[in-house]
């Protein structure tokens, strides 16, 4: 698994490791960390997917690799765009060679970046993607790239698009932090939370949990499809309720800074799940409080803050 010691392949990596699989984790320690693999039971490899001897030696042995491993700011594409690219796109090129070469069931993440301001809401796979940032350009270029070695190599692969996925070990510390993160931390250490326009833009929220428990599905029944699968539920949360159930949840009063919206903002994001619940009937997606409680009670243990 690339990316092994992030946020979702540490979870990845315990969730496999508890169901009897061998789990081989690279990460090059960018935005990962040693300790979110401690007691997981999954052997870390400290390195890059641009290393294409080391992404072959790990392959070699592997029946199937998850390719979670990217640079994943947005900003920062926009700042070095051919380091997102290198990282991105040829990673991913890297890690599909390798996987070609064993014949090995391949899982890529791409995002739902891809498809830029879709007029459509839900958004449905079946709509040509818009990507208007490099970030979104590469993961268009991850999954296509996948979907390619599918129909030219005949391998299995799947290609996810993770929409917003919160969730225990998601860092608040990165300047661009996701918003769950970003609004717990601030809300227990008394900060105000600061929310880009007038916060009645929606996401489509998912549990790290809710997302793991498809991935390891899909690495289990070596699930296989030749185009994108939308990885949400479906729901519809604004930035407004997000923070109401913040406060409820830790009992806690926020203070909020409105600011100007982010220019290239996202006003409505929501998966259309029609395909995803067809390919994975019997996952059932964790509720938005129960994910958010379990998050809170991450930050609190890990950060300390307000009880």
């Amino acid at each position: 698994m690339t990316g092994g010691a992030g946020f979702i392949g540490a979870h990845l990596c315990r969730r496999l490791a508890e169901r009897g699989h061998e789990v081989a984790a690279l990460d090059d320690l960018s935005t990962g960390f040693r300790a979110n693999l401690d007691g997981v039971g999954a052997t870390l490899h400290v390195g890059s997917v641009l290393d294409v001897g080391l992404v072959g030696e790990l392959v070699a042995s592997a029946d199937s690799v998850v390719h979670l491993a990217a640079a994943i700011s947005v900003p920062d594409s926009v700042t070095d765009p051919v380091g997102t690219n290198e990282v991105n796109v040829t990673g991913t090129l890297n890690v599909l060679c390798a996987a070609r070469d064993r014949a090995a069931h391949t899982v890529l993440a791409s995002s739902a970046a891809v498809y830029g301001p879709s007029p459509e809401v839900p958004t449905h796979e079946e709509l040509v993607p818009r990507p208007v940032s490099p970030y979104a350009v590469s993961k268009l270029a991850t999954e296509s790239y996948g979907l390619s070695f599918a129909a030219n190599y005949q391998l299995p692969v799947i290609a996810f698009r993770f929409f917003n996925v919160y969730g225990p070990l998601q860092s608040p510390a990165h300047s661009y932090a996701a918003v769950v993160p970003a609004f717990v931390s601030a809300l227990l250490d008394g900060r105000p939370l600061q929310v880009f326009g007038d916060g009645k833009q929606s996401r489509d929220f998912t549990s790290v949990a809710s997302l793991v428990a498809v991935l390891a599905d899909a690495v289990e029944r070596r699930v296989a499809h030749d185009r994108p699968v939308n990885l949400a539920f479906g729901t519809s949360t604004t930035l407004l309720e997000l923070i109401e159930r913040l406060q409820r949840l830790t009992g806690l009063a926020a203070t909020v800074e409105h600011r100007e919206p982010r220019a290239g903002d996202v006003r409505v994001s929501q998966a259309d799940t029609t395909l995803l619940r067809s390919l994975f009937p019997r996952i059932v997606p964790q509720d938005l409080d129960d994910g958010l409680a379990e998050t809170i009670a991450w930050f609190r243990a890990t950060y300390g803050g307000q009880a």
